[in-house]
């Protein structure tokens, strides 16, 4: 036993600290959602801020856009042109998300200044890629609502969850070339 263990010490030691990252981070997450109250920023502050992004954003396309609190769930109505289009929930804030990326980074780390400056800069690619995701996926329902499903079903995965795996690959090409480069 002690052997296999030996024989594969690092993707056990991957899995752990993926894990271990993982459940720290979205444990504070949970927290924070938990202790949000909403009464300065409804339903709290990451997603009230991915709404009026994403109201300014569609703006900027020349549609006219406004959020609203949704009065019977915790989420912000998005109107498009008059039309509610979409509602921005906690899962549309890509926080799970980020913790999902930066779980796998932090289990593959390299040297601390190249590993924080990627996680940094990956989590803020992912935060805008999700605006940019939202801005689409709302344009989209505006104008084809019958294509709702496929909408965001199909393409919320391959935008957001696609961009997280470009990221994780490259990171996994870049980590390995340079372990090879200093052996």
């Amino acid at each position: 036993m002690k052997s296999l263990f030996q024989k594969y010490k690092s993707v056990v030691t991957f899995i752990f600290t993926f894990l271990a990252v993982y459940f720290v981070l979205t444990f504070a997450y949970k927290f924070y959602l938990d202790w949000s109250d909403g009464s300065k920023f409804y339903p709290d502050y990451f997603t009230n801020l991915v709404a009026r992004q994403s109201e300014s954003l569609i703006q900027t396309f020349g549609y006219e856009s406004r959020i609203s609190p949704h009065p019977e769930e915790p989420s912000m109505k998005l109107i498009v042109n008059g039309k509610f289009v979409a509602r921005v929930v906690e899962g549309c804030n890509s926080i799970s998300v980020i913790i999902l990326f930066v779980s796998f980074i932090a289990a593959f780390a390299g040297r601390f200044k190249p590993t924080f400056i990627y996680l940094l800069s990956g989590s803020v690619l992912i935060y805008v890629v999700n605006l940019v995701r939202i801005v689409i996926l709302s344009i989209g329902l505006y104008h084809y609502p019958w294509r709702r499903e496929i909408l965001h079903t199909v393409i919320f995965p391959l935008i957001i969850y696609g961009m997280v795996f470009l990221l994780w690959m490259f990171w996994v090409n870049r980590f390995a070339k340079l372990k090879t480069k200093h052996v």
